[in-house]
C-alpha cells in the first residue's frame, strides 16, 4: 500500500472514530445530566439536536447505504472506441472483473441478465473469483450461463494464485484460460487478437504481445494495471484489468482511498490513454474477502460493454 494511500486510510478512519466518540460523549453527558441530575443542558434544546447529531446520523445512513444498496446496484457501462484497424465490422465486447462470490449469493443473477441483454460477441474476465471455496459452485454456474458469439477468456487474479491453485476455478465455464497466450479471433472476416497474461508471470509480457500482429485490432488482458507503463513498441490497443474495485470505499471530489495497485489512485478506475494504448480499470462485481467490510461506497459493482468500431469518415 503506497504512504499516501496509508495516510488518507487512516485520516479517514480518524475522523469516523472521532465522529462516533463525540457522539458517545454527548450522549453520555445527557444521560448524566438528564437521567442523574434530572436536568437538561442547554446545548440539547430542540433547535440545536439536529445540527449536533447530524454527523453521526450522515455516517449511519452512509453505511446503510453502504451495506445494503450499493453492492447491489451494478452500473453498466457503455464505451465506444473507434480504430482504423476494423474495416466494416464492429465488436462488442462485454468486460467483467473481481466476481468475489461469497457464501451467500449477491449479484450473480443480476450479473447474468446484464451480460447476456447485450448480445456480446466476446466476454472477459480479469480475474478474483471468489472469496471462499464453498463459493466454487456459484461461481461455475454463473460463468457457464453468460453467453458470447464468438469466445469468453479469462486470465486469474491474485486470488486464484494465492489461494485457489488447486482448485480447478474455470472448469465448465466455457471460459478460456489465457495464462500467456494469445488467440486470433475473426469476425466477419476481420482479425482481432485477445492475450492475457497470469500475475505468476508478469515478466513474459513482452515476449507474448510481441508475437501480436501490429495491424490487427490487440486487447490485452491482464488482473493489474501494473504493466501499462511498459508496453511501448508492443501492439495493444486496449489494456483491460481489475483489482483495485474502484478503492470499494470512495469519497466524493476525492476517489478512491484504498487501490493496493503499484501506481496507487493514478490508475484508480475508468478509462485511461497511456501512450498508444486505452487502459481500463474495472470496478468489478464483489467485494474484498477475508476480515474487509463487505460494503462499496461511491464505487458501484461494474460490467462495462466496448463497442469497438471502425473510424466514422
Amino acid at each position: 500500500m503506497a504512504a499516501s494511500e496509508k495516510l488518507a486510510a487512516f485520516i479517514f478512519i480518524f475522523i469516523v472514530f472521532g465522529v462516533y466518540a463525540a457522539e458517545t460523549v454527548l450522549i453520555s453527558v445527557w444521560i448524566l445530566n438528564k437521567v442523574i441530575a434530572r436536568r437538561s443542558l442547554r446545548i440539547f434544546r430542540r433547535r440545536y439536536i439536529f445540527l449536533i447529531h447530524l454527523p453521526a446520523v450522515i455516517g449511519v445512513i452512509c453505511f446503510f447505504y453502504g451495506y445494503f444498496i450499493e453492492p447491489y446496484w451494478i452500473e453498466v457501462k457503455t464505451i465506444e472506441i473507434q480504430t482504423e484497424k476494423l474495416a466494416e465490422t464492429s465488436i462488442r465486447l462485454v468486460h467483467i472483473s473481481d466476481m468475489h462470490c461469497d457464501r451467500k449469493p449477491r449479484n450473480e443473477k443480476r450479473l447474468v441478465e446484464l451480460v447476456n441483454a447485450a448480445e456480446p460477441d466476446v466476454i472477459v474476465f480479469t480475474g478474483d473469483a471468489m472469496n471462499t471455496a464453498a463459493a466454487l459452485p456459484r461461481f461455475k454456474d454463473t460463468m457457464n450461463r453468460l453467453k458470447a458469439n464468438i469466445g469468453k477468456f479469462a486470465v486469474v487474479g491474485n486470488f486464484e494464485v494465492w489461494y485457489w491453485r488447486r482448485l480447478d476455478v474455470f472448469g465448465n465455464t466455457g471460459f478460456e484460460v489465457l495464462e500467456k497466450d494469445s488467440v486470433s479471433l475473426v469476425k466477419n472476416g476481420q482479425t482481432f487478437y485477445i492475450s492475457g497474461l497470469s500475475c505468476e508471470y508478469p515478466s513474459t509480457y513482452d515476449e507474448l504481445l510481441k508475437s501480436v500482429p501490429e495491424n490487427h485490432f490487440s486487447i490485452f488482458l491482464y488482473h493489474y494495471s501494473d504493466l501499462v507503463e511498459d508496453l511501448d513498441n508492443l501492439n495493444v490497443d486496449l489494456y483491460l484489468c481489475g483489482h483495485t474495485h474502484g478503492g470499494q470505499v470512495a469519497m466524493p471530489f476525492y476517489g478512491a482511498l484504498i487501490t493496493l495497485s503499484k501506481f496507487g489512485k493514478k490508475y484508480e478506475s475508468g478509462m485511461y490513454a497511456v501512450g498508444d494504448t486505452i487502459l481500463y480499470v474495472n470496478r468489478g462485481i464483489g467485494m474484498e474477502g477475508g476480515i474487509a467490510p463487505r460494503v462499496r461506497f461511491w464505487a458501484r459493482p461494474e460490467i462495462t460493454i466496448f463497442e469497438i468500431k471502425p473510424v466514422k469518415n
